[in-house]
């Protein structure tokens, strides 16, 4: 097993020294890209964002992305100033500004905004919302095996707490797991919901395969994710029964495989689970496999060649 660097470890690539960022409609070098102290999204974290993959010079799943942007900006009241069009062309005119094809992870954030002052009441606000495009070479590090979680103690909460749904810039909670998994040695945190149910990981989603079924959780309490619906769809495509339900760590630790899924990194198997080995101890077994396979096509489908 590799050392543990978390599940978004990547290959270092220099030509990240030099990219261009896309700031407010800007191309500035790396030092130059900056925003204010009065920006809402550093002062309070008020804002939403996105993690896009370019795969053959297209962005991939980016209606879904958008999609889901615009749901999370709409629940917080944040007008993004642009159309999905404007800012799809904004996009990629950045990656085709740093001559971007394959291998390419973008950061698309967008935040309220400039304030008068550090207060939290949007009616301090002037201008309009800030939009960010950080577009860098990033390959997921070659592992051995899988990834290890550890279950944490820090909760998924209710919509009505703040909702998960929601793909905030306030992520604290999942850093708090993050750092609660880090230090027991794991890359990635287990995080359950407010009933004692496995939701998910602190930025990943969570599967398991039992009896040749495919589990993930009832997604009330995590992020819809683009990669989980993904997965979902193509399982079920193929056959494979795939379900959204409640269940508990004690039908984890005796699942047959585990795996997570992102954008970074699609479909990546789990060794271990607090400190239990999972199925054979050796992964990736068949069926996450079969679902990387599958993934990876859907994604050619996606983003076919020119």
């Amino acid at each position: 097993m590799s050392q543990h660097q978390g599940t978004h470890h990547y290959v270092d690539d220099p030509r990240n020294e030099d990219i261009l960022i896309s700031v407010n409609g800007e191309l500035l070098p790396r030092d130059k890209a900056v925003v204010s102290v009065f920006d809402s999204g550093f002062i309070l974290g008020d804002g939403v964002w996105e993690g896009l993959r370019l795969h053959n010079g297209r962005f991939a799943f980016l209606d879904q992305h958008l999609k889901r942007l615009w749901q999370g900006a709409k629940a917080i009241d944040l007008d993004i100033g642009l159309t999905r069009d404007e800012l799809a062309a904004e996009l990629q005119r950045t990656v085709e500004a740093n001559g971007m094809g394959s291998g390419v992870h973008v950061r698309l954030m967008v935040t309220r905004g400039m304030k008068t002052t550090p207060y939290q009441d949007p009616r301090v606000n002037i201008g309009g919302a800030t939009v960010v495009i950080i577009p860098e070479h990033k390959t997921p590090s070659e592992r051995e095996g899988g990834v290890r979680l550890h279950t944490v103690h820090v909760r998924r909460v209710a919509p009505d707490v703040q909702d998960p749904m929601i793909n905030s810039h306030s992520k604290l909670n999942c850093i708090t797991a993050c750092i609660q998994a880090t230090k027991a040695g794991a890359d990635e945190a287990l995080m359950l919901d407010p009933h004692g149910f496995v939701a998910t990981c602190n930025s990943t989603h969570f599967f398991i395969v039992r009896d040749g079924e495919l589990w993930t959780s009832t997604g009330r309490y995590c992020l819809h994710g683009i990669t989980r619906g993904n997965i979902l769809k193509v399982a079920r495509d193929d056959g494979i029964p795939a379900l959204e339900k409640d269940f508990s760590l004690t039908e984890v630790y005796d699942t047959d495989e585990a795996f997570i899924t992102g954008t970074f990194a699609g479909v990546t198997p789990v060794a271990e689970i607090d400190g239990r080995a999972i199925g054979a101890g050796t992964p990736p077994g068949p069926v996450v496999r079969k679902l990387q396979t599958l993934y990876k096509a859907l994604v050619e489908k996606e983003c076919p060649a020119s």
